[in-house]
């Protein structure tokens, strides 16, 4: 048998694969006598053969582009993928060099520095709960509402830092919060987590279907009354300072009589009955697709998205002018209250406003200077709350009908005739669009892996979970239509377990582990679970 030189036994025995991001080539571990515990001792389904090679060669490794580190989405990175890696589809097979066995996308060795993690951060909590945050603040009133915003910020920012400390100390190069609890405090607080994963992902699922109803259902109006325009129909205007009060007819400018008929379009295009069922006809189409590729390539959208209500709101407040007034003055429409017994429904919505903590660990992992995670998890959470106050705050205080108007969506405070807010739902109806399938993805690719089965075990298995989380999401958006009471339920709900409680019993764990556990941190991390506890119990008094 002739002698076969080492550089081509090198070839001839590692099979090569393209990265989904960039063009590097990676080595697969994968060999027809590899066992699963063989993979799970090393972590990844690939391992990295570009950068050797460059190293062989005295090159410099193959870097990634800034655009390609904004635009992929970490959302994407962050779900359970523990089946066999066998029947995975193409597309997964081009993700697998980020995607350790456990149930975390990753990208190391791929780094970014800080300024891309913050963004990375930012731009991950910040979501449609932005619609939601002058509502809080009416909930829970001027003052309390700023209070409550602090509070849960310096809650989420201290227990997701927990788990970044627990991770260094406990965990490896894989893993989310899943992997940790079961490490440290068992199999059971491994399906815990994944559990409440999967009802984070329902509840998204839930929230945007109310609001593709809202945003189709006016986006069609506003074509309708442009074609077909009659005496009940406004002009449209750019610089309107008509704005509506949904909950109290009597602040509304409106003379449309209560006793009018329903026209033939008002009865077969209906916000809370016939819209949502719909809209079915639009989004189950792009549901059952193996691959979600195609929607990754809108992330930006969600960027833009803010950008837009940030400047929204702000124009808006600044023609509204300052309007509130916290003495009592009789018939005064601007009176703002300064602390309301409804605060919990601010302190619901909060948690799942700046929720993160199941994919903190895949995103600071790729910051490129470790000894930096705090301070820029730090400076993450510092703009986040600068936005939501600035949003939030800022609307709030120059709203100049009754601050008991304000919506839950604030986009339903102003009227058809406001072309700002015609673009606004138009927007977001198509950013919800392409975001909505993404998560329906991940929901999907979690609920198999639990049943141990592939990420596309059959187009009947896709078709019958999509069915089911259709139905659910029409159901809501029919009889709860109210995307507040929805956000603040699943954030205490789901808070509760990500936030308030898992973090807190892992870094216990570790500390006894280290023989380091005092009775001082016992009633501290203790005091932040039962927080939490009375966080969701109030959610059911208000």
């Amino acid at each position: 048998m002739g002698r076969v030189s080492k550089k081509s036994f090198k070839r001839s025995t590692r099979p090569r694969a393209k990265s989904m991001i960039t063009d590097c080539e990676i080595q697969p571990l994968l060999n027809s006598d590899l066992s699963r515990t063989s993979l799970a001792e090393n972590g990844f389904i690939f391992k990295y053969d570009s950068e050797n090679s460059d190293l062989e060669n005295n090159k410099a490794p193959t870097t990634h582009s800034k655009a390609n580190e904004l635009l992929y989405p970490y959302y994407l990175r962050s779900f359970s993928l523990d089946y066999d890696i066998l029947n995975r589809p193409k597309f997964y097979r081009k993700l697998q060099p980020y995607i350790p066995l456990g149930d975390t996308i990753t990208t190391e060795p791929y780094t970014q520095n800080s300024v891309i993690t913050i963004f990375s951060i930012w731009n991950t909590i910040m979501g449609t709960s932005i619609l939601a945050m002058p509502w809080s603040v009416e909930q829970a009133g001027l003052v309390m509402g700023l209070f409550l915003m602090f509070l849960i910020a310096g809650l989420c920012l201290y227990t997701s830092n927990c788990i970044l400390k627990v991770q260094v100390l406990h965990g490896n190069d894989t893993g989310e919060v899943a992997q940790l609890s079961r490490k440290l405090l068992g199999p059971w607080a491994e399906v815990i987590s994944k559990l409440f994963s999967f009802m984070i992902l329902l509840g998204a699922n839930i929230v945007y279907w109310i609001l593709m109803s809202n945003f189709l259902y006016y986006s069609v109006g506003y074509f309708h009354d442009f074609f077909f325009a009659d005496e009940h129909t406004g002009a449209f205007e750019f610089n309107t300072t008509k704005l509506l009060c949904p909950s109290n007819a009597a602040y509304n400018n409106a003379t449309v009589s209560a006793t009018r008929p329903w026209t033939l379009y008002e009865k077969i295009w209906d916000l809370h009955t016939t819209v949502p069922v719909f809209l079915i006809a639009i989004v189950a189409p792009l549901l059952n697709f193996r691959s979600a590729t195609f929607f990754t390539k809108f992330n930006c959208l969600g960027t833009l998205s803010v950008l837009y209500l940030f400047f929204f709101v702000i124009i808006k407040s600044y023609s509204w002018g300052i309007n509130v007034s916290t003495p009592v003055v009789a018939g005064s429409t601007d009176y703002s209250e300064l602390y309301k017994n409804t605060f919990p429904a601010t302190s619901g919505m909060l948690t799942l406003s700046m929720f993160i903590h199941n994919i903190i660990i895949t995103i600071m992992r790729n910051n490129e200077h470790q000894k930096h995670n705090g301070r820029d998890l730090s400076i993450a959470f510092s703009l986040v709350l600068f936005t939501y106050i600035l949003i939030g705050i800022t609307f709030y205080v120059c709203f100049p009908l009754a601050k008991s108007c304000i919506e839950d969506n604030f986009l339903n405070n102003f009227p058809r005739t406001d072309v700002f807010s015609i673009i606004a739902r138009i927007f977001l109806f198509f950013q919800l669009l392409t975001v909505y399938p993404l998560i329906s993805y991940m929901l999907r690719v979690q609920v198999f892996a639990a049943l141990e089965l592939s990420i596309y075990p059959s187009v009947l298995h896709v078709i019958a979970l999509n069915c089911l989380v259709i139905i659910i999401c029409v159901l809501f958006a029919i009889f709860m239509p109210h995307i507040g009471t929805v956000i603040r339920f699943s954030g205490a709900i789901c808070g509760f377990v990500y936030i308030y409680t898992l973090p807190t019993m892992l870094h216990l764990s570790s500390q006894n582990r280290r023989n380091l556990l005092t009775i001082g941190s016992i009633i501290f991390h203790v005091s932040i679970s039962i927080l939490g506890l009375a966080n969701l119990i109030a959610q059911f008094l208000v």
